[in-house]
């Protein structure tokens, strides 16, 4: 709780230097740099990304079932699945609200993003600093739950991006997970921090890289005969093309994350990556001006 109090009041007094950046670019009249990435994802991890106000975008993430789970399973195409729909929109050209639901445990999420300090072509402000937040439901069968609460999870990270070149860029994003209710000696909060990369190839096409590394620990039994076993949770590792068009999206994702919210796969992903636990998916995105 201590932790989480930090860094509340960390992000309260971020807004600061927000209003600080808008009275340099009033008297100074200086470019806003582009943003760093094409869309508002990078494979497993939001970017900072954030449309012109009055613009709707509307989400599609889709992850297949691990390719290793046998020939029968065609890749992983026919095995158990996970998707998300959403839609987010820009009521400034600094904020964006979304709504999500997830297939896995019943999901629905509320979403937000706030540019803080975005990144200028004099270099005078050399990175774009936005935050992400979320609070999610799982409307699964409430008899698993003891209270409303214990359905609660939440995940805040704040994206720090550059734009080194027209066609090079990267992100590095430390966050929080937690969750209200989690297993017997499964701690509530879980730190992460999030490297993400994009090079283009051609003015459409870009490679994606997008690593996630989960950092707290969970408790393990000090009884090895002990039926509660404790587990950490692996990173995740992720390669991705991405096709843009003026108002599209595509990523062909290859990760071993099955999860599409932030937090359940920073708190309980167990598919390792060097074990052969991955996966194909996909990211589409499109764009409406209102």
């Amino acid at each position: 709780m201590r932790y989480i109090k930090i860094i509340l009041y960390a992000f309260s007094l971020l807004p600061l230097l927000v209003v600080s950046q808008e009275k340099v670019k009033d008297t100074t009249a200086v470019k806003l740099e582009r943003a760093a990435f094409e869309s508002a994802w990078i494979i497993d991890n939001p970017t900072n990304v954030l449309y012109s106000k009055n613009t709707m975008e509307i989400q599609m993430a889709h992850r297949f079932g691990l390719i290793n789970g046998g020939t029968s399973d065609l890749a992983g195409i026919w095995a158990n699945s996970n998707i998300r729909i959403g839609v987010s929109y820009a009521v400034h050209d600094r904020v964006t609200l979304g709504f999500g639901t997830s297939k896995f445990n019943v999901m629905q999420d509320f979403n937000w993003k706030l540019a803080l300090l975005r990144q200028t072509r004099t270099k005078k402000v050399p990175v774009s600093v936005s935050y992400y937040g979320n609070f999610a439901i799982n409307a699964d069968n409430k008899q698993q739950f003891a209270t409303d609460q214990a359905r609660y999870s939440y995940f805040h990270q704040l994206i720090i991006a550059r734009r080194f070149s027209p066609n090079f860029s990267m992100q590095i994003a430390p966050s929080i997970s937690h969750y209200n209710a989690v297993e017997p000696r499964v701690r509530n909060d879980m730190f992460g921090l999030a490297l993400s990369g994009r090079y283009k190839v051609s003015p459409q096409t870009a490679i994606l890289v997008d690593i996630s590394l989960p950092f707290t620990h969970h408790l393990f039994p000090d009884d090895a005969d002990s039926p509660i076993k404790g587990f950490d949770p692996e990173p995740g590792y992720g390669l991705g093309v991405e096709f843009r068009t003026s108002s599209h999206a595509f990523q062909l994702t290859f990760s071993n994350y099955q999860g599409i919210l932030p937090q359940s796969n920073y708190m309980y992903n167990e598919n390792d990556f060097f074990y052969g636990d991955f996966l194909i998916g996909f990211n589409i995105t499109r764009l409406y001006n209102f």
